[in-house]
């Protein structure tokens, strides 16, 4: 919902708000279009604004017939009643009957370069994976989630928001889950686990299986106050 961007979000979803003329969603979509083998985009909305995104989608679906786009609603209509992130990944999966890889990626994420690397990386790996990149201060660190790896690119340590950080390498809320691991994804929310926070299924899934990490070229935003919302534009506009 969005808060910390009122009131530009109040009547307007923060993906669909615009960054260098286009909404956040439509940069998303640009760089997720050249991801090999994807097969379909599926934009899980509280209910609040499910048309925004419906109608946002039609156009895009005018523009791109060949890459089917699906908006499901969730039917939260507040902080109160929401699913969280990895909720409603699972509500996803479960609603549409998902049995093939999935992607994830943060409607608010804002990348320089694109992603087919990612996804070229993932289908090589057949593992899941958590896309990373270098914040540069330890102070930035404590916003996000600090990732330490092996020689191998496997993550060894995981922390959501640490307090003590002592690296500068977050996670960012790009993800590949393989088909295989769609279960356990779903055992995790309905063994009463955080299903807000999209890290702590990371946090959740290391220890158990081998989670790898890709690191994202260029530039990346997480849209999360006016501030970096002004910076991004800022930024973008020359790109």
């Amino acid at each position: 919902y969005a808060t910390r961007l009122h009131p530009l979000t109040l009547t307007q979803p923060k993906p669909l708000l615009e960054v260098a003329g286009k909404p956040i969603l439509a940069h998303v979509m640009q760089h997720l279009r050249q991801t090999p083998e994807l097969s379909s985009v599926t934009i899980i909305s509280n209910h609040r604004f499910f048309e925004h995104f419906s109608r946002w989608a039609a156009e895009q679906q005018q523009k791109d017939p060949h890459l089917p786009i699906e908006v499901i609603d969730d039917g939260s209509t507040n902080e109160t009643n929401r699913l969280g992130a990895i909720g409603d990944l699972v509500f996803a999966i479960e609603k549409q009957s998902i049995d093939e890889d999935v992607i994830v990626v943060a409607g608010d994420n804002l990348f320089s370069q694109d992603i087919a690397a990612f996804g070229t990386y993932c289908l090589s790996r057949q593992a899941p994976v958590l896309g990373v990149h270098d914040v540069g201060r330890l102070e930035h660190t404590r916003q996000y989630s600090e990732v330490h790896v092996n020689m191998e690119g496997q993550i060894t340590s995981f922390a959501e928001k640490p307090e003590d950080p002592t690296t500068t390498v977050i996670g960012i809320a790009l993800y590949y889950y393989p088909r295989t691991l769609l279960p356990q994804i779903i055992q995790y929310v309905r063994d009463g686990n955080n299903a807000d926070q999209p890290g702590r299924m990371i946090q959740w899934l290391y220890p158990r299986t081998p989670v790898y990490t890709w690191t994202l070229p260029g530039l990346w935003y997480d849209i999360g106050s006016k501030e970096t919302l002004e910076e991004a534009n800022r930024i973008f506009i020359h790109l």
